[in-house]
């Protein structure tokens, strides 16, 4: 009985767990999974009307509209358009400039018009840094006559703005009358905005209906 049992007990063993493996399930392995898009898309680049068009002004500014308050609308007050860069955009072909606002971070447009020969600038309550002016504004859907005021860091900053501002009457004098549908003045739209521009504007500096620091010239 002795002579069968076998000379290495531990090779045996190993034997025997060999055998089980060669019976029993492969090692997992792990799955190699690529998911790819449902639907690809394609790069869009968004049209934003400026692109016949060259800066010639640019610098960073707060506008307020004279309007109706909110509750009472027999009551009309400064209310602020927005906060951002304000730029003179000279188109390539007719050479015409237009003034145009769009808001911080949503870009949304709160000016949007053609330096008319009949706007004029006026001091707004004898500030240095403020200008008020009245003008036939294309930021909304509907097109009116504005009662606008833009505010800037300080006098350097808002004397830069109206000689450029005066220059693009100039331009806008010598060439064609704009296209409405870029923002322009209709015709005889303009007649009534030169007969709003004559009347006074509100005798107060512009301010927000909140209190806030100045706007910053960075």
């Amino acid at each position: 009985m002795a002579d069968d049992a076998p000379a290495d007990p531990v090779a045996a063993a190993s034997t025997g767990a060999a055998d089980e493996d060669d019976n029993g399930y492969a090692p997992e392995e792990e799955a190699q999974v690529e998911f790819q898009p449902l639907v690809k898309l394609e790069e869009v680049k968004t049209q934003t009307m400026e692109e016949d068009e060259e800066v010639t002004f640019k610098m960073r500014a707060k506008l307020f509209r004279w309007e109706s308050d909110s509750w009472e609308k027999e009551v009309k007050m400064w209310k602020e358009r927005g906060t951002g860069d304000v730029k003179f955009l000279k188109h390539k072909e007719t050479g015409k400039v237009r003034m145009l606002m769009r808001r911080e971070k949503t870009m949304k447009i709160c000016a949007n018009f053609y330096m008319d020969t009949s706007i004029e600038l006026k001091e707004n309550a004898g500030s240095d840094r403020a200008w008020v002016w009245r003008c036939m504004d294309f930021s909304e859907e509907k097109s009116d006559i504005s009662l606008l005021a833009i505010r800037f860091a300080n006098s350097e900053n808002a004397q830069k703005f109206k000689e450029q501002f005066e220059a693009g009457k100039v331009a806008n004098g010598e060439s064609s009358t704009p296209d409405a549908a870029e923002g322009g003045a209709q015709e005889g739209k303009a007649a009534d905005a030169k007969e709003a521009s004559k009347e006074k504007a509100p005798a107060e500096e512009p301010k927000s209906e909140a209190k806030e620091a100045p706007v910053d010239a960075n």
